[in-house]
């Protein structure tokens, strides 16, 4: 599934040299195509959102009409001005394996692929954290308004050394929205990653860091596959 001709010892030098990178055209070109056809015409998506300060999915029988979902955004948007806030799409990768979710979507590949012992060396070997044994894994979907503010990616109990996002919407533009940006410790803005269509944005954790609200005028959603390399 990997791109065959990665160039991946300068991947692995930039990695180290500066904690995060963006590896162009990381699939092979028929995988990328199958995975963003997929998101975009048969995933059932749940939205994700944290607009009254609790993390919560909404399943498929929780469906919003158009005023439900007005107010959720609306939650959201107030409260991001104090504390951390998201909406977006979502399909959990690993529960939809552990539940049984819609067997026959080709997605779910994704997941054993990505803990595969193949792709589990090439984690290790690209990162030179030897420690890897686990990479966890979910869909997304950014559409207009949708958004996930400043935080770090600490999770105590995952054991998270990388976050990863493979993205799969073929064009983007900046005025779009839905960068991936890494800030400092003043509050600026000192790096950011165009959602480039089959790209892999990886960078070690904890490192602070936000997706941009995606723009009313955004053409295309923000397709992704998104997780953790784990050290379990």
């Amino acid at each position: 599934m990997i791109n065959n001709n990665l160039d991946v010892d300068f991947w692995k030098t930039q990695l180290a040299t500066r904690s995060r990178v963006q590896v162009p055209d990381f699939l092979q070109a028929d995988a990328a195509e199958a995975l963003r056809d997929c998101l975009a015409r048969q995933v059932p998506w749940s939205l994700a959102e944290r607009s009254e300060g609790e993390s919560r999915t909404r399943g498929r029988e929780q469906a919003l009409d158009d005023a439900a979902y007005g107010e959720v955004l609306e939650a959201a948007y107030r409260n991001a001005r104090d504390g951390f806030q998201f909406v977006y799409d979502s399909y959990m990768l690993a529960r939809a394996r552990k539940e049984g979710w819609d067997p026959d979507l080709p997605v779910h590949v994704v997941l054993e692929f990505l803990n595969s012992p193949e792709f589990i060396e090439f984690a290790r070997y690209l990162t030179g954290d030897d420690a890897i044994t686990a990479v966890n894994a979910q869909a997304t979907r950014y559409r207009p308004g949708h958004f996930l503010t400043p935080h770090e990616d600490i999770h105590s109990g995952e054991g998270r050394r990388y976050a990863y996002v493979i993205n799969l919407t073929p064009r983007w533009q900046a005025d779009w929205g839905g960068l991936l940006q890494f800030i400092d410790t003043n509050g600026n803005v000192i790096d950011t990653l165009l959602p480039r269509w089959n790209a892999l944005s990886i960078f070690k954790v904890p490192q602070m860091h936000q997706v941009s609200l995606v723009s009313p005028w955004a053409g295309e959603h923000r397709l992704a596959i998104t997780g953790w390399f784990l050290a379990r």
